[in-house]
Protein backbone atom coordinates (compact mmCIF):
# COMPACT_ATOMS: atom_id res chain seq x y z
CA UNK A 1 0.00 0.00 0.00
CA UNK A 2 1.12 3.54 -0.71
CA UNK A 3 0.14 6.67 1.19
CA UNK A 4 0.79 10.26 0.15
CA UNK A 5 0.04 13.04 2.63
CA UNK A 6 0.69 16.78 2.80
CA UNK A 7 2.90 17.74 5.75
CA UNK A 8 2.72 21.31 7.00
CA UNK A 9 5.97 22.83 8.28
CA UNK A 10 6.28 25.64 10.78
CA UNK A 11 5.78 28.84 8.86
CA UNK A 12 3.06 27.41 6.63
CA UNK A 13 5.02 25.64 3.91
CA UNK A 14 3.62 22.28 2.80
CA UNK A 15 5.68 19.32 1.60
CA UNK A 16 4.68 15.85 0.43
CA UNK A 17 5.14 12.77 2.62
CA UNK A 18 5.21 9.35 0.96
CA UNK A 19 4.99 5.93 2.64
CA UNK A 20 5.30 2.71 0.65
CA UNK A 21 4.49 -0.46 2.58
CA UNK A 22 6.51 -3.38 1.23
CA UNK A 23 6.96 -6.90 2.61
CA UNK A 24 8.98 -6.60 5.83
CA UNK A 25 9.78 -2.90 5.35
CA UNK A 26 8.29 0.54 4.80
CA UNK A 27 9.94 3.14 2.59
CA UNK A 28 9.37 6.71 3.77
CA UNK A 29 10.27 9.94 1.98
CA UNK A 30 9.48 13.64 2.23
CA UNK A 31 9.85 15.66 -0.95
CA UNK A 32 9.92 19.28 -2.07
CA UNK A 33 10.26 20.77 -5.54
CA UNK A 34 14.06 20.86 -5.09
CA UNK A 35 14.97 17.72 -3.17
CA UNK A 36 14.01 15.05 -0.68
CA UNK A 37 14.88 13.12 2.46
CA UNK A 38 14.37 9.40 2.74
CA UNK A 39 14.82 6.37 4.96
CA UNK A 40 17.91 4.15 4.98
CA UNK A 41 17.02 2.59 1.62
CA UNK A 42 18.43 5.68 -0.12
CA UNK A 43 21.88 5.11 -1.63
CA UNK A 44 23.57 8.49 -1.16
CA UNK A 45 26.93 7.19 -2.42
CA UNK A 46 25.30 6.24 -5.73
CA UNK A 47 23.75 9.71 -6.03
CA UNK A 48 27.14 11.35 -5.33
CA UNK A 49 29.07 9.16 -7.80
CA UNK A 50 27.28 7.47 -10.68
CA UNK A 51 24.39 9.96 -10.73
CA UNK A 52 26.45 13.03 -9.80
CA UNK A 53 25.66 14.76 -13.10
CA UNK A 54 21.99 14.93 -12.09
CA UNK A 55 22.75 17.20 -9.12
CA UNK A 56 20.29 15.44 -6.83
CA UNK A 57 19.53 17.17 -3.52
CA UNK A 58 18.81 14.47 -0.95
CA UNK A 59 19.41 13.28 2.58
CA UNK A 60 19.17 9.92 4.33
CA UNK A 61 18.06 9.01 7.86
CA UNK A 62 18.40 5.48 9.22
CA UNK A 63 16.20 3.58 11.63
CA UNK A 64 12.99 5.38 10.73
CA UNK A 65 9.65 3.72 10.00
CA UNK A 66 7.21 6.64 9.80
CA UNK A 67 7.11 10.09 8.26
CA UNK A 68 7.11 11.63 11.74
CA UNK A 69 10.27 9.72 12.65
CA UNK A 70 11.91 10.77 9.38
CA UNK A 71 11.19 14.44 10.03
CA UNK A 72 12.61 14.19 13.57
CA UNK A 73 15.65 12.01 12.75
CA UNK A 74 19.15 13.34 12.11
CA UNK A 75 20.49 13.13 8.59
CA UNK A 76 22.98 10.24 8.49
CA UNK A 77 24.29 11.12 5.02
CA UNK A 78 23.57 13.78 2.39
CA UNK A 79 24.39 14.43 -1.23
CA UNK A 80 26.97 17.01 -2.23
CA UNK A 81 24.18 19.16 -3.69
CA UNK A 82 22.29 19.08 -0.37
CA UNK A 83 25.47 20.20 1.39
CA UNK A 84 25.73 23.10 -1.05
CA UNK A 85 22.28 24.26 0.18
CA UNK A 86 23.45 24.17 3.80
CA UNK A 87 22.12 20.74 4.80
CA UNK A 88 24.51 18.99 7.21
CA UNK A 89 24.94 15.49 8.56
CA UNK A 90 23.22 15.39 11.96
CA UNK A 91 20.64 18.02 10.98
CA UNK A 92 17.05 17.15 11.85
CA UNK A 93 14.98 16.00 8.85
CA UNK A 94 12.49 18.85 9.12
CA UNK A 95 15.32 21.41 9.08
CA UNK A 96 16.87 19.76 6.03
CA UNK A 97 13.51 19.84 4.23
CA UNK A 98 13.11 23.56 5.02
CA UNK A 99 16.41 24.25 3.26
CA UNK A 100 15.13 22.35 0.22
CA UNK A 101 12.14 24.65 -0.27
Amino acid sequence: MMRMVPLELEGGATVLGIEVKLPKTTLVAVTTDKGYIMCGALDVALLNTRLKDRGIIAGRAVGVRTLEELMAAPMESITEQAAALGVTVGMKGSDAVRLML
